[in-house]
């Protein structure tokens, strides 16, 4: 499950695993350099980075993304400069190996 939001110029993309066992693949795949990679055409080349925080309580995590709205809101030239959607773009990228829940009941 994914949301996020914008705040100036960052970026905001909460990822929380729909279930408990999901967790160590989602935090295997999604690090700080993967999420920039995929997001590398937003981030800004100088001043744009990725910084992954963990939100154990509710098995997620939280990144926050600088640099990456081509200075947000009416400042950017790009034709939606909000981070509303980068949650949705996430859940595009491909998890490896993951397997179904059915598949973690039955182990």
């Amino acid at each position: 499950v994914g949301r996020s939001g914008d705040k100036g110029d960052s970026c905001n993309v909460g990822v929380i695993a729909r279930h408990p066992a999901y967790l160590p693949y989602l935090k295997n795949a999604l690090t700080e350099e993967a999420v920039a990679d995929y997001f590398a055409g937003a981030l800004d080349p100088q001043r744009g980075r990725v910084t992954r925080f963990d939100v154990p309580g509710i098995h997620g995590m939280n990144f926050l993304l600088d640099a990456a709205l081509d200075g947000g809101g009416i400042a950017s030239m790009r034709p939606d400069p909000l981070g509303k959607g980068f949650a949705q773009m996430l859940m595009d990228l491909e998890i490896p190996n993951l397997p179904s829940l059915q598949e973690m009941r039955e182990e």
